[in-house]
């Protein structure tokens, strides 16, 4: 096994400086990358697709539950499977409480091509709660391109899609997939990919929340369950 190299705490302590100044212009890239990804054009989706969920059939608006924005995971979950991914299944283990993006006006939602009748007992057996559907009866998986042909047959991949909504107009701001998903889960990676990101006072474009009316700062981080939603 190759191990690090041992030194003495004055020669750790100026090697991880030495890291902490890359660390650091790292992030400040991230952040640079991040505004672009927010300066991207956006493109309205004017066909209806048919989901269903736990309360029946559903529409693309009806996934934001009200809210400005939506996440949408695409979970590898073809409609002749028992099973859902494996590794879908461990991306969406590491989501976090729901209430953190809902107090950003942002909804997250899972879409799968298998039937609901699939889907719900394996989402039971993960312990799931977040809001889970099917498009089977829709073209979503395939225009959305997570659904695939290969060969003459149908493949599946992971993926993920950011969509905003302007009172009853939706539009797709943007979408990543495979290896894209390394390292998002957490809250502030998921409002990274939208069009209104973390809505704090510091991103850049400039009022970009606060034109729709959306929450802004960190000071709105509350507990879980002291949000009003």
């Amino acid at each position: 096994m190759s191990l690090p190299e041992i030194v003495t705490r004055a020669q750790w302590r100026a090697a991880r400086e030495a890291l902490l100044a890359k660390e650091k212009a790292g992030t400040r890239a991230r952040d640079a990358l991040n505004a672009e990804r927010r300066g991207l054009p956006m493109v309205e989706v004017d066909k209806e697709y048919v989901f269903e969920g736990g309360d029946g059939k559903a529409t693309l608006l009806d996934l934001f539950e009200g809210r400005e924005q939506l996440v949408v995971y695409h979970f590898m979950f073809a409609p002749e499977w028992d099973t859902g991914c494996r590794s879908c299944s461990a991306f969406l283990d590491q989501i976090g409480h729901l209430a953190h993006l809902r107090a950003r006006g942002t909804s997250f939602a899972a879409v799968s091509r298998a039937p609901y009748p699939r889907i719900l007992p394996f989402k039971a057996r993960m312990g799931w709660t977040l809001p889970w559907y099917s498009s089977y009866v829709s073209d979503f998986n395939t225009d959305f391109e997570v659904t695939l042909e290969h060969e003459g047959e149908l493949v599946e991949r992971p993926g993920l899609s950011c969509f905003l909504r302007d009172r009853e107009r939706v539009f797709h701001t943007y979408s990543t997939y495979g290896r894209g998903l390394d390292g998002l889960g957490s809250t502030t990676s998921l409002l990274d990919l939208t069009a209104l990101g973390r809505q704090e006072p510091w991103e850049k474009p400039e009022g970009r929340a606060s034109a729709l009316g959306a929450p802004a700062g960190s000071g709105r981080v509350r507990y879980h369950d002291e949000y009003p939603d």
